[in-house]
C-alpha cells in the first residue's frame, strides 16, 4: 500500500483534503504546514505551502493522484509515492477497509 506525499496550496490543503476522504481515495490526510524555497522561472521562491502525506491504496493512488491535479494550480506539482516497509496492522486493516469500501461503492 502507497502513502503519497503531496505539496499543495496552504489554502486548499483542507479542502483537497477533505474531498479525497470523502470520496474514499484516501482512509486518511495528514496537513502539515511548511514553507517551501525553491528557484522557478530563474527567480529564487519563498511560499507558503502545505504537505499532505496521503494513506491509500494501490487501486486508488492513480484516481486520487488525478483528482489532486484538477483541484490545484501548479503547472508541475509535488507528488510522490512510498511503498511500506511495515505498517501497524490495526492501522492497515482499518485504512483497507476505508479505501476498499469505496470499491464497493462504484
Amino acid at each position: 500500500m502507497p502513502t503519497g506525499y503531496v505539496t499543495v496550496p496552504r489554502g486548499l490543503s483542507e479542502e483537497i483534503a477533505y474531498k479525497i476522504v470523502e470520496l474514499r481515495l484516501a482512509a486518511c490526510v495528514n496537513i502539515i504546514e511548511c514553507s517551501s524555497i525553491y528557484e522557478w522561472d530563474g527567480e529564487i521562491q519563498n511560499e507558503e505551502e502545505s504537505i499532505l502525506i496521503i494513506k491509500t491504496s494501490d487501486e486508488m493512488f492513480e484516481e486520487m493522484i488525478s483528482r489532486i491535479k484538477s483541484l490545484i494550480p501548479y503547472e508541475i506539482p509535488c507528488i510522490e509515492r512510498f511503498e511500506e516497509d511495515w505498517t501497524d496492522e490495526m492501522f492497515k486493516k482499518w485504512r483497507d477497509e476505508f479505501v476498499n469500501e469505496r470499491e464497493k461503492e462504484i
